[in-house]
């Protein structure tokens, strides 16, 4: 049995009867169908209520949110009506767009939360409906740069009060990956706030928590009537969840990125279970791998020579055996971090017809992730031994390779990590300075001269990035909005450089 919040919306009509406050939602034979009647029905005879779920419900997972399109069949015709349903197991209801009395950054950051930018299909155009509203209320510069059909870079801008010096860009993407809503507790577009603060949805960590707390900020420091030596350009890009190729790649190469001038720059990074705070100087070269073994095809019952299969698996073999020495290299070191050493997963396997033929063609697909200090010459000239160890008719190709791997200084003679640095110490922030195990759109921007760091201000907080249930507590993301209105003052009062002399 489930029971329902009061609708939260009832257009109006002639001969309205008021709707009783008790609700019962019954599973029909065919889930996730639900037929929705009032306890005490105060309407005309006849008169029924109709629910029809927008997406699933799993109670069996203990999911506690749904949301019912409605509708009543009676005299007028139908009505719609949107409410949502709560598990009287769990006792909670989906929150509202913002509870009375609470803060004003995490009301935008829900609101935010709830603009479905998720892959394959965006709704950019909301996104960035959004910023170009944010830039109206705080009083900032925007400009839309299309980098290529419907993607959009939309740029902030809050003029330093020296033009000539070099400036700070603070860089988010706006799209977040795929969700598997059966294995989410709530809506993973509702922004649900739980009755212990944090904060239910896709991007909650990746990385739309980020986005806002730039945002917020910069109206604190607005606010407080502050003015800074170098401007300050807020860019939010598209695509970055499948490699920013219609994204942050395109802009760097634009003579609208050019213009912006930017001197350092900050990105994504990860939360921290620990005290501590995690910061990304540099990250590891995305190769995705495909190998292709040919030979002999024929008859399933055979014992076939030189067959395809057998030399994709001493390909395959080989790979493996070099991502566990790469394993225990990292296990046995305690000072080595995921990032300093390649890591390779197999991924994709193709191939064959049918059972009882022998196919002449197979593929192995392999993620590659290579450490940042790996000669890149070298490694292609192992994959290529790897191919001819196998026999002839064993070659590879790659769906991606990035050869331009760049890392940020972190030393105090730097005068972007000593401002950086020296704001978080000032802080009492622990920082970890680590290489990102994956890719971000840091490595165009370092790639081009702009040194980048990768920093989400999220500790005490559990790495749940592109997994089920991600979420953020208020308190954390709102820390990081005090973090950032430390940072940005720092960041944009660093002395003249030489090369601005």
């Amino acid at each position: 049995m489930w029971g329902c919040q009061d609708p939260l919306s009832r257009p109006p009509g002639s001969g309205e009867t008021p709707m009783s406050r008790s609700w019962l939602v019954s599973p029909l034979a065919a889930p996730p169908f639900f037929t929705v009647r009032c306890s005490h029905p105060t309407g005309p005879t006849g008169w029924m209520w109709c629910c029809s779920m927008e997406r699933p419900l799993a109670p069996r997972r203990g999911s506690s949110w749904a949301r019912c399109s409605c509708w009543r069949r009676g005299a007028t015709g139908p009505w719609p009506l949107t409410f949502q349903v709560r598990s009287p197991r769990q006792g909670r209801t989906m929150a509202s767009e913002g509870s009375e009395g609470e803060h004003p950054s995490v009301t935008l950051f829900r609101r935010y939360l709830r603009i479905c930018t998720l892959q394959p299909e965006p709704d950019y155009g909301a996104a960035v409906a959004f910023f170009e509203e944010r830039a109206l209320q705080l009083g900032l510069g925007c400009q839309k740069v299309e980098v290529a059909p419907g993607r959009v870079v939309t740029v902030l801008t809050w003029p330093g009060t020296n033009p000539r010096l070099s400036s700070v860009l603070l860089n988010s993407h706006t799209d977040v990956v795929p969700v598997f809503q059966e294995y989410w507790s709530h809506d993973p577009f509702e922004a649900f706030k739980d009755a212990d603060g944090y904060i239910y949805g896709r991007g909650a960590q990746d990385m739309k928590c980020v986005s806002i707390q730039y945002l917020e900020a910069v109206r604190r420091l607005k606010a407080e009537g502050h003015h800074f030596p170098r401007t300050i350009h807020l860019t939010f890009v598209p695509d970055e969840e499948i490699g920013g190729h219609q994204g942050m790649e395109l802009f760097v190469k634009r003579p609208e990125f050019q213009a912006l001038r930017a001197g350092f720059a900050l990105d994504e990074g990860l939360a921290n279970p620990t005290d501590a705070f995690t910061v990304f100087y540099s990250e590891r070269s995305p190769w995705w791998v495909r190998v292709t073994s040919t030979g002999k095809p024929g008859h399933g019952s055979r014992f076939i020579e030189d067959t395809a299969a057998e030399k994709l698996h001493k390909v395959v073999s080989s790979i493996l055996a070099f991502r566990e020495k790469e394993r225990q290299r990292l296990q046995s070191d305690p000072q080595l971090k995921e990032g300093a050493v390649t890591s390779v997963n197999l991924t994709i396997l193709e191939g064959g017809v049918a059972f009882n033929v022998v196919p002449a063609t197979m593929s192995a697909s392999f993620d590659f992730r290579v450490a940042p200090d790996v000669d890149l010459k070298a490694f292609e000239g192992q994959l290529q031994d790897w191919c001819q160890a196998a026999g002839e008719g064993v070659t590879f190709e790659c769906a991606q390779k990035w050869t331009e791997p760049q890392v940020t200084p972190t030393d105090d003679s730097d005068p972007w990590w000593a401002a950086f640095s020296g704001a978080c110490k000032d802080m009492n922030l622990t920082l970890e300075p680590e290489i990102f195990p994956a890719a971000t759109d840091s490595r165009y921007l370092r790639a081009v001269g702009v040194p980048a760091l990768g920093f989400s201000p999220m500790n005490r907080t559990p790495i749940l990035l592109h997994d089920h249930d991600e979420r953020l507590h208020e308190a954390v993301f709102l820390r990081g909005v005090d973090i950032y209105t430390r940072l940005l003052p720092a960041l944009a009062s660093v002395p003249v450089l030489p090369s601005e002399s």
